[in-house]
């Protein structure tokens, strides 16, 4: 993402000036940021009763996946952080020099008699970010903006798996995809000036171009799984 303390309003202008023009050529070139993905064959059942379960997923700039997350029923919460590395207590500066192992990631608490964990994955494969790009997501590149899910138990690896094969046998994208299977360890909220940052600056720049796209796919691919308001 832009990193408005470095390299002050020249370099913000040249910067918007290069996600602008990216948004152009996707336009221009018939090329869509995100896609609709057939549900998963393999998923948990809805819960009979209300249960509070956990997932992770990293792709990208974080302020865009936690937005698309805050915006689904049954989510009661989406947290920024960090994720993937060992260093406890990870800044935000630490894990942006993309050599600390961490990722930008997302923990969401969802409701799962509401929304299961393969609606989820539904989501971020198909809404959140593109999980064909290696290291990166759009303007973003490192390592911190990886893709990956972080399994919180066996049952969601097994689901994720079957997921990502799914997809890849039906060659829904056009190039294969990157996303880890990584097992969960530990999650380190990011500092609170990035939570629920897009809900928080809808105007600027990044977040235009970026991430309310995202929001609004959503409200269109899942009408009955989007909710106006962010919890």
């Amino acid at each position: 993402m832009i990193r408005r303390s470095r390299g002050g309003a020249a370099l913000l202008a040249v910067a918007i000036g290069a996600l602008t023009l990216t948004a152009a050529r996707r336009l221009t070139s018939g090329e869509s940021p995100s896609v609709t993905l057939p549900a998963p064959s393999l998923d948990q059942p809805l819960a009979a009763v209300k249960g509070e379960q956990t997932a992770v997923f990293s792709g990208g700039c974080f302020w865009g996946i936690q937005a698309v997350f805050e915006h689904l029923k049954g989510v009661t919460s989406a947290v920024a952080g960090y994720s993937g590395g060992t260093a406890p207590h990870p800044s935000y500066e630490q894990v942006s020099t993309g050599t600390t192992g961490y990722a930008e990631s997302v923990k969401v608490t969802y409701d799962s008699s509401q929304i299961s964990y393969g609606q989820l994955l539904q989501v971020f494969f198909s809404v959140a970010h593109d999980p064909t790009e290696l290291n990166r997501q759009g303007p973003d590149v490192g390592t911190q903006y990886r893709s990956i899910i972080f399994y919180t138990m066996p049952e969601q690896q097994h689901i994720a798996r079957a997921y990502i094969d799914q997809l890849t046998a039906a060659k829904v994208f056009k190039r294969p995809i990157v996303t880890q299977l990584v097992a969960y360890k530990a999650f380190w909220p990011a500092e609170s000036y990035h939570q629920n940052y897009a809900e928080k600056h809808p105007d600027e720049p990044y977040i235009v171009i970026n991430d309310a796209p995202k929001v609004a796919h959503l409200q269109r691919a899942f009408p009955t799984l989007y909710r106006s308001a962010a919890h």
